[in-house]
């Protein structure tokens, strides 16, 4: 069984002075994907950003504080990819993948078009040219007998159910219809798979809370952190769950088990 766990941090070292570290050395997970770093490689040199018995590979944005993405593995990979090949994604630390025995394990961090329709068509864009690049991960994947699992902040909830008040936010970044028909496409023709709701249809299950309003105490959500996979691991999905008992970030971490080994 492995256990991989992600969550957007916003901030390590902000989520590190709320505990998540320590929480982690308790979780026994295989692999965990952060996103939302806001830091630099050097501020990942401190110890207690590390850990223990884990190796960390990580994709950092040139502006500092903002985005990066990382991957803690318990496991030494064979390759390690960073970037996808355009500025949205490299220069601002969007994506970073390992691969492991045949299965490549990706820190995903979509822009996000809240802060204006810049920003918007900048999200648009990436999202043209991930699927294009999905694509081809797939092909060369079925290729060569490779699974991905793609962990990470989407910025996109893809159905009503997916967020709380969904009926007010259909115009708002992160729901609008454009963005819901490419995780339609995602989903069906591509063939990817939304690990979680495979084996969870529930309401109320939400991976982000803005910090007004009480919306993390009255649980006023969205479900924006994803693990995507490859459709021959449909089978192995096992269990789910979005931790709220600790609170690290305005994200909570989604952790699940595959039936694999590593």
């Amino acid at each position: 069984m492995a256990r991989i766990i992600t969550i957007n941090l916003n901030g390590v070292r902000s989520a590190a002075r709320k505990g998540f570290f320590n929480w982690l050395k308790t979780q026994n997970a295989d692999l965990v994907c952060v996103q939302e770093l806001k830091a630099q490689e050097q501020d990942m040199q401190n110890p207690e950003l590390h850990l223990e018995g884990y190796h960390g590979f990580f994709h950092f944005a040139e502006k500092k504080g903002y985005s990066g993405v990382g991957i803690y593995t318990r496991h030494q990979p064979d390759q390690v990819v960073s970037g996808l090949g355009w500025d949205a994604a490299d220069l601002e630390g969007r994506y970073v993948a390992v691969k492991i025995k045949g299965l490549w394990i990706a820190s995903l961090y979509l822009p996000s078009g809240t802060s204006g329709e810049d920003r918007q068509q900048v999200k648009y864009d990436f999202l043209d040219k991930y699927a294009a690049c999905l694509r081809n991960q797939q092909a060369a994947a079925r290729d060569a007998k490779e699974e991905y699992i793609i962990c990470g902040d989407w910025n996109i909830a893809h159905k009503k159910i997916d967020l709380k008040n969904w009926r007010s936010n259909q115009k708002n970044s992160g729901f609008l219809p454009e963005e819901r028909a490419w995780m339609d496409r995602l989903f069906s023709e591509m063939g990817f798979v939304d690990a979680f709701r495979e084996i969870n249809q529930e309401p109320d299950q939400y991976t982000w809370w803005s910090n007004r309003g009480q919306a993390w105490t009255k649980n006023v959500g969205w479900r924006i952190d994803y693990q995507v996979v490859t459709p021959g691991l449909k089978p192995t999905i096992k269990s789910a769950k979005i931790y709220k008992e600790q609170r690290f970030s305005d994200h909570a971490p989604l952790m699940m088990d595959y039936d694999i080994m590593l």
